[in-house]
């Protein structure tokens, strides 16, 4: 007989990266271009304090919206996919650097993609 163990928090993770990965991998490899659902507003308010700490950084999160909204998004791997590393940028850019937004800040929406929304709910669950 084979028992499901209770598995160890290590092991959750793992899954969890795992599954984040393969999710990520499917929407990046289609070039599918997504509504933007919108950011929720914890994570708009870091992002923004961080703009204004440390202005010239990045793209301010005002802008990368702006452009979301006008192209849509896109779910990219970072340079090592293995990693689990997982950006959200606006459907026109590739700078991973100044343009992206993590999954876990969007908002989640009913009608969004389901693959998309299992996304941000798993990259929420990370931290």
């Amino acid at each position: 007989m084979n028992f499901d163990q209770p598995k160890s928090e290590a092991e959750i993770k793992e899954q969890r990266k795992a599954e984040i990965i393969s999710l990520a991998r499917e929407l990046s490899e289609g070039s599918e271009v997504f509504p933007f659902s919108g950011i929720d507003t914890e994570s708009y308010e870091k992002i923004k304090n961080a703009d204004e700490e440390y202005p010239g950084f990045a793209t301010p999160i005002d802008e990368i919206i702006k452009r979301c909204q006008a192209e849509g998004i896109k779910v990219v791997l970072g340079k090592d996919p293995e990693s689990g590393n997982v950006f959200i940028l606006p459907a026109g850019s590739n700078d991973i650097e100044s343009d992206s937004i993590l999954p876990k800040c969007l908002q989640v929406t009913d009608g969004m993609d389901d693959r998309l929304k299992r996304l941000i709910l798993l990259d929420r669950a990370r931290y």
